[in-house]
């Protein structure tokens, strides 16, 4: 079992299914990022009667063995290769990596560990894949200060890439600690000591751009749509700024065009008590929409 810690559960769970009257009917959810499974087995302790199609890209989060939940290890891209002509009353995507990914997965997403700099969703990437190791080594300068500036939002993002590319003339980047090291000389000293890790945003858009997460969210928003009944629910827990973007946008273009309309207009925050139990729900944002 993962050790995560569920985000906005009541407030995903009541936006999802409540109104729908969940324990009376046979409903079927999509949970897109099933990762500890918060949601999945919050929903079936209140709603027995529900169904769970769960996707994960990650196979190791996969360790129940509750008969109503059907475990395919797939990307939420790929969501419409899973149900197939099968629709579903509500869809979950929960954008935030879980702890166990950030610190047991061995794949280089925290820079509080020195781990091989991979950033990949998936536990054995292929000769293929891209991986934040080819990215920092071989991405020319202008490219690595692109996304570090635009997936991250890094201020410092020219002086980071330019650190990459001096340090890489001497020796390839081959763990966390060693990018870490290097953005850690690169930024001023008042940032060091900053609230936020030095690393954070870095660290962030290396994974984005490894798993083009923005891309595949995009992707799994219209295939999740096409795929939930008119009177069926979508709910989107995102983490940063350029998520909730895409999310936002692509829920006020699906009103605008009278195919849904808004549960909330303005994202739903976890209260304090939730930040005080959880620091990491500080920055998390929920948006629900339902199709027409």
């Amino acid at each position: 079992m993962s050790i995560h810690k569920t985000v906005l559960l009541n407030e995903t769970i009541e936006g999802l299914l409540a109104p729908q009257k969940a324990g009376k009917e046979k409903l079927v959810v999509l949970d897109c990022t099933f990762g500890g499974g918060g949601h999945s087995i919050e929903i079936l302790k209140r709603f027995p009667k529900v169904k769970i199609i769960a996707l994960d890209q990650d196979k190791n989060v996969w360790k129940q063995n509750d008969i109503r939940i059907s475990f395919f290890n797939e990307n939420f891209s790929d969501l419409d290769k899973v149900l197939g002509n099968e629709k579903v009353d509500g869809i979950i995507f929960d954008l935030g990596l879980s702890s166990d990914q950030l610190e047991n997965s061995g794949r280089g997403f925290s820079f509080m560990k020195d781990e091989p700099l991979l950033m990949t969703m998936k536990e054995n990437p292929s000769s293929e894949d891209v991986t934040a190791e080819d990215i920092v080594n071989t991405w020319e300068e202008k490219n690595l200060a692109d996304i570090i500036y635009g997936y991250g939002e890094e201020k410092y993002s020219r002086r980071i890439a330019r650190a990459i590319v001096i340090a890489r003339e001497n020796a390839k980047i081959n763990t966390t600690q060693d990018l870490v090291k290097i953005i850690e000389g690169a930024v001023p000293g008042v940032y060091r000591r900053g609230r936020i890790h030095f690393a954070t945003r870095t660290f962030q858009a290396l994974r984005i751009a490894v798993n083009d997460e923005l891309g595949v969210l995009q992707k799994g928003l219209e295939k999740g749509f096409e795929r939930l009944k008119g009177g069926g629910r979508m709910t989107v827990i995102s983490f940063h700024s350029l998520e909730d973007r895409i999310t936002k946008r692509f829920f006020k273009e699906k009103e605008k065009m009278g195919l849904a309309f808004l549960i909330n207009k303005k994202p739903i925050k976890a209260e304090e008590s939730e930040i005080k139990n959880n620091p990491r729900s500080r920055s998390a944002k929920l948006r629900i929409i339902e199709k027409s």
